[in-house]
């Protein structure tokens, strides 16, 4: 790059940096809480099922170092190049969920048909279909934002082509997967300046939706029950989330010790993968979990301003991506943390970076090395606007004392000294 005599520019400001590391801590502090957790947490169901204590231990490691790799693969690629594959990523999207329902492909887990067996693990299509949809829909709205403000027709559209995929989740069914998708997008839609009377029409129309959708099925209808009067279904619908409230009970303030908790002995459900977050609460109590909740929130704000940035240097596409990429794992995480604490219904969704599984932790490392990518971009132009001021050269205290001022002479100043010049001859003469 070429640079004038008279401008330089600068290297990466320390506040993107800072950005880039505190993305980094958060998740890798979540990530090593998560796995001595689920360590914890795993010890007596693997015995029980597999005869080793250590295989979920083993297997979430090895999910830890695949994520990344994944993670410096992802890193590479050129947000461009998402841009112009939003299309394709759709279509994939759209074909892994019609293969996760071929009976004979997609496996099967209580009553809900939401993986693909890969031999030694199970691929869950919904938790990568949610980025591949939000890169699709951030490429829409960057390409159509002018229509959008004036035509409803090409507000509706990207709804539409989402609706494709919100139908596909329910007939797993993964309601959980679709609330979590359409909030991300309405987060894209409104950081993204659409205009607020549109904005809350649609809003509604969603409220209404999910709200119909969540009294469509009978085991929905028990769930609401269930979480609003939990202990009067302790022993059936309702024994999961008592088994949970009764861990959060147990650890107090500082927790019963890390290893010391009783709930995952068979009595709390999936305490490994869903509930992960009750069995911190019981084992190392409310300072557990309000650091858990400091650090998700922590990566929650670092996420939008990172798509702050990108939007202020121009990068409109990433930034979008960003805000509902940071939504989307956020909202994940407030929907898990509720539903073990009981202000939510259980919806089945795990805690990223944190819960047992190959298919959440892999997606999770995904999301975060674009949203690094974003930021990396995002300082890569900043380094090229940003011009650094040479120091004024100050004269030497000498070469002021020796320096001297000449008049400069304009043709005013001229003409002056020559009338003063033949008044001092007319005076000589006259004496």
């Amino acid at each position: 790059m070429n640079t004038s005599n008279d401008l330089s520019f600068s290297a990466p400001s320390s506040g993107a940096m800072n950005r880039q590391s505190v993305l980094f801590l958060c998740a890798a502090s979540l990530v090593c809480i998560g796995f001595v957790v689920v360590f914890s947490a795993s010890l007596d169901i693997a015995e029980s099922l597999a005869n080793n204590p250590l295989y979920f231990v083993k297997r979430q490691g090895t999910f830890i170092i695949l994520g990344l790799m994944v993670s410096f693969i992802v890193y590479q690629v050129p947000m461009d190049l998402w841009q112009k594959n939003g299309v394709l990523l759709f279509l994939v999207s759209f074909l892994l969920l019609v293969i996760v329902l071929i009976p004979f492909i997609g496996h099967s887990v209580n009553g809900s048909r939401r993986w693909i067996p890969l031999g030694v693990t199970n691929f869950q299509p919904s938790e990568i279909v949610k980025v591949f949809m939000l890169i699709y829909l951030a490429g829409y709205i960057v390409r159509k934002k002018v229509e959008m403000e004036t035509l409803w027709s090409a507000f509706l559209k990207p709804m539409g082509v989402l609706l494709s995929i919100i139908i596909l989740l329910l007939m797993e069914p993964d309601f959980g997967s679709v609330v979590v998708l359409v909030l991300a997008y309405l987060s894209m839609l409104f950081l993204g300046g659409v205009k607020v009377s549109r904005f809350f029409a649609l809003v509604g129309v969603c409220v209404v939706a999910l709200g119909l959708l969540a009294f469509s099925q009978p085991y929905r209808v028990a769930r609401l029950k269930s979480f609003l009067e939990p202990w009067e279904h302790q022993f059936s619908s309702g024994y999961q989330l008592t088994q949970s409230l009764i861990a959060f009970g147990r650890g107090e303030y500082f927790g019963v010790g890390l290893g010391n908790g009783v709930q995952k002995l068979f009595y709390l459900p999936e305490a490994h993968t869903d509930f992960v977050f009750a069995v911190l609460a019981e084992e190392l109590g409310l300072v557990g979990n309000l650091l858990v909740v400091g650090l998700f929130l922590c990566l929650f704000i670092t996420g939008l301003m990172i798509g702050r940035n990108a939007e202020k240097v121009g990068r409109f596409f990433s930034a979008q991506l960003v805000y509902g990429l940071s939504v989307l794992m956020a909202v994940q995480a407030l929907f898990n943390l509720g539903v073990n604490m009981g202000l939510l219904p259980t919806k089945g969704l795990t805690l990223p970076l944190m819960s047992y599984g190959g298919s959440s932790m892999l997606v999770s490392f995904f999301v975060l090395a674009i949203i690094a990518r974003v930021e990396r971009e995002t300082r890569e132009i900043e380094a090229q606007m940003v011009p650094l001021k040479k120091p004024k050269k100050t004269p030497k205290k000498s070469e002021k004392n020796t320096v001297k001022k000449t008049p400069i002479k304009t043709p005013d100043s001229k003409a002056s000294s020559a009338k003063s010049e033949k008044q001092a001859k007319h005076k000589v003469v006259v004496a």
